[in-house]
């Protein structure tokens, strides 16, 4: 009966794998949309500014990330890809800088060289009064970003499945000779 049950989780691998593939094919149309609608309102926003107000003149001369793509490996599973803002600490980031002793009768007269610096919003780059189309082809590449992040780890879910369904194949073939 090992033959049997090992039919049988291949035949759920099959569809988890299938519902995997729906819902990448979902999330690129989605990923397509809001680039798209992101292009379209920058567009906009160049025709109610001007061709020169909107471009890569106006980009700040040391730009910061807003946001960081992390990569996590589980133990027994595939390798996920989340989006975070760049000024938040990773769990490894979080504590003191040193490992030595700290004075605790008062305050010290350094200040913290560490400290960290928030990133300013590239759309003061462009001005105060920034059009409403500006701001939503900045909603939506953001959108896209983590819709970029989620494709990857769909994708590498996908890639594990199938190695995962090819294992069970050739056990299957070993097991069971005969028709599969």
């Amino acid at each position: 009966m090992a033959v049997q049950a090992l039919r049988e989780e291949l035949d759920s691998k099959c569809l988890q794998l299938l519902s995997d593939l729906e819902e990448l094919e979902a999330k690129r149309a989605a990923l397509n949309a809001r680039v798209e609608e992101g292009w379209l309102s920058l567009a906009k926003a160049r025709y109610a500014m001007g061709a020169k107000s909107v471009g890569p003149l106006q980009y700040a001369s040391r730009m910061e990330p807003q946001v960081c793509v992390r990569a996590s490996e589980a133990q027994d599973g595939p390798q996920t890809f989340r989006v975070i803002k760049a000024d938040a600490q990773t769990p490894e980031e979080v504590g003191p800088s040193e490992a030595s002793l700290r004075r605790r009768k008062g305050p010290t007269k350094t200040k913290e060289l560490g400290s960290a610096v928030v990133p300013q919003d590239p759309l003061n780059w462009f001005g105060i009064l920034v059009p409403h189309s500006l701001r939503q082809a900045q909603a939506s590449f953001r959108d896209g970003l983590q819709l970029a992040a989620d494709i990857a780890s769909l994708q590498t879910r996908i890639n594990w499945g199938q190695s995962q369904l090819r294992g069970l194949q050739k056990k299957l073939k070993e097991l069971d000779p005969g028709p599969a």
